[in-house]
C-alpha cells in the first residue's frame, strides 16, 4: 500500500507549482480534483481538457515522483433540474474520456446531499439514470467509476452502495472506501461493526481508500481530524485492507502541510506489522 493525498490540501495552484509541493511532502500519488486543486485554468465548466493538457499535468506530477491515482469529480449526481444534471454528467464524462492521459484509472465521486428533506425513490431513480450514462462512457474508455458512500449523502452507507451494485451490476463501478465517512455520533461506538460490514459486503470491490480520523467531542458531535489524532480503529482498518486489498492506494484527507508528515508516518507504521 502506498500513501497519497488529496492534491488540493497542498493548496490551489498552477499545476507546475502544485506538483513539486506535493512531491516535497513525500507522497507518491494524489487524488486530483481539477477545479479544487488547480488555478490558472478555468475548469468551472467542461470543455477545457485535451489529451495534451492532461498529459502535461500528469508529466509535471511525474517529474516530482507523483502519479495521479484518482480523479475527483465533485458533482451532484441526482440533480432534479435536468439542465443542471446534464451539466454535471458532461463534466463527469469529460474526466472519464481524459483519465487515461492523466494516468488515472479511477474517476471518483460522492452522490451529493439534499439537506432539507428525506430522500425518496425519485432521487434513487435519477441517480440510476445518471449512473447508466456514466457506466456506458466508462466502458468505452476502460475507466472505473469510484463510488464513495458518505453520511447524509444519497449513498450514505455501504449497504446503500451494495444496493446500487445489485441493481446496476457493472464491473465499471468500484468502492472508494472512506471509513471516516461512515462514522456518525450515533455509531462511533460501533465502528468495528460498521467497518467489518463494509469489508464483508464490498471488500472485494474496493478500488481506493480515503484516510481521515474522526473524533467524538464533548458536545456529542463528530469532527474530521488528521489520521492518528482521533478515535478510529485504524489498526483494524489496515489489517483488513491487507487481507482484502493489498497494495490499494490510500489517499489522505483532513490534513494540512503541518500535519501531513506525522499522519503519513502514523499510517505507514501499520504497514510494517505482520
Amino acid at each position: 500500500m502506498s500513501i497519497g493525498v488529496l492534491a488540493h490540501l497542498c493548496g490551489k495552484l498552477p499545476y507546475q507549482e502544485l506538483a513539486p509541493r506535493v512531491g516535497a511532502q513525500g507522497f507518491r500519488h494524489v487524488q486530483l480534483a481539477l477545479w479544487k486543486a488547480l488555478s490558472g485554468i478555468d475548469f468551472s465548466k467542461p470543455g477545457k481538457l485535451s489529451p495534451g493538457l492532461a498529459s502535461s499535468i500528469a508529466e509535471s506530477f511525474a517529474e516530482n515522483g507523483v502519479s495521479i491515482s484518482v480523479l475527483g469529480c465533485y458533482v451532484h449526481m441526482f440533480e432534479h433540474d435536468e439542465e443542471k444534471r446534464r451539466f454535471n454528467i458532461e463534466r463527469f464524462k469529460e474526466l472519464i474520456r481524459h483519465a487515461r492521459y492523466f494516468g488515472a484509472p479511477i474517476v471518483a465521486a460522492e452522490t451529493g446531499v439534499i439537506a432539507d428533506r428525506p430522500y425518496n425513490e425519485q432521487d434513487w431513480t435519477i441517480l440510476k439514470d445518471t449512473m447508466a450514462e456514466l457506466i456506458e462512457e466508462a466502458e468505452k474508455w476502460g475507466v472505473i467509476i469510484g463510488m464513495e458512500p458518505a453520511d447524509r449523502h444519497l449513498i450514505g452507507t455501504v449497504p446503500d452502495l451494495s444496493r446500487l451494485l445489485e441493481e446496476m451490476p457493472s464491473s465499471q463501478i468500484g468502492f472508494v472506501f472512506d471509513p471516516g465517512n461512515l462514522i456518525t455520533p450515533a455509531n462511533i461506538a460501533r465502528q468495528d461493526e460498521i467497518f467489518e460490514e463494509a469489508f464483508r459486503l464490498l471488500g472485494n470491490r474496493i478500488v481506493a481508500c480515503h484516510f481521515k480520523d474522526r473524533i467524538l467531542r464533548e458536545d456529542g458531535t463528530v469532527d474530521s481530524v488528521a489520521p492518528g489524532t482521533g478515535h478510529m480503529n485504524y489498526p483494524l482498518i489496515v489489517e483488513r485492507l491487507k487481507e482484502y486489498k493489498p497494495g490499494v492506494h490510500i489517499v489522505m484527507d483532513a490534513v494540512n502541510e503541518t500535519t501531513m508528515p506525522t499522519a503519513k508516518q502514523y499510517i505507514e507504521s501499520f504497514f510494517q506489522r505482520s
